[in-house]
């Protein structure tokens, strides 16, 4: 079986006034029906994808043409309201947010221990990495010191590091190849492909078209919850590309 199967899913938000109650103070005084959801949208519709062992696959759109929510659904986070994802694989990672679980006042050391852990990794293996971890971020001057002194560029180049060292058979990546400076994103460009070489299962997020079609299998155009196209990476990317183009020069024509 595939490591993952998104089986026509649907999920639904609901939209709320923007003159709701902004406390529970406030509510009470106004009465519950303030408080209820004025209309629900869908945010995604007819979703359906699958990815091999050793494969890359993309997913392209415009921001708020639900590619996040998707790749949530994917690791767990939230429920379809329609459909079924199934992931089939030991271990999946998402890095969806790097350093979300870091602690501020702990150090870069012992921040990894404990993302680490969280992760799946026991103590043992996390001691046995420890170095290939750090020597990746490029932190060891700093690994020491609180986190709340790294720069937000160190804090992602530390979450992505300690993500790519849990040994995933699916990975999850949101907008991440932008992490660092022009020479780190290579570097974490050649670790996403020689996940792929070993059979790990990679869903990809990003706006960066050109890593998009350099990395990916296939790919996906989602436009207000819905698939427009699918198919080869480099066929994707083209179209949305121009479509995109399309859409700027409309928009410059109608100012002038």
């Amino acid at each position: 079986m595939k490591p993952v199967v998104v089986d026509c899913v649907g999920k639904r938000f609901r939209r709320y006034r923007a003159d709701r109650p902004r406390s529970i103070k406030e509510a009470l005084l106004r009465g519950l029906k303030g408080v209820r959801a004025g209309t629900t949208f869908w945010a995604l519709r007819h979703i359906s994808l699958e990815v091999d062992r050793g494969r890359i696959f993309g997913i392209v759109g415009h921001n708020g043409a639900g590619k996040s929510t998707l790749l949530r659904l994917i690791g767990g986070i939230g429920l379809p309201d329609e459909g079924r994802i199934t992931i089939s694989s030991a271990r999946l990672v998402g890095v969806l947010d790097l350093g979300a679980g870091f602690h501020p006042d702990l150090s870069g050391r012992e921040n990894v221990y404990v993302n680490g852990i969280v992760a799946g990794l026991r103590r043992a293996e996390v001691r046995q990495r420890f170095d290939s971890i750090v020597e990746f971020a490029e932190l060891a001057q700093v690994i020491d010191t609180p986190l709340r002194t790294y720069s937000q560029g160190m804090r992602q180049r530390l979450g992505f590091a300690v993500a790519i060292h849990t040994d995933p058979d699916v990975l999850l990546i949101d907008e991440l190849l932008a992490v660092g400076d022009q020479r780190f994103n290579r570097k974490c460009r050649d670790r996403i492909l020689g996940f792929r070489d070993t059979g790990c299962a990679v869903v990809l997020v990003s706006h960066q078209l050109a890593a998009v079609r350099e990395l990916c299998d296939e790919a996906i155009h989602l436009c207000d919850g819905e698939v427009v196209a699918a198919g080869p990476a480099a066929e994707v990317v083209l179209g949305y590309g121009q479509e995109e183009l399309d859409t700027s020069m409309t928009q410059e024509t109608s100012t002038t």
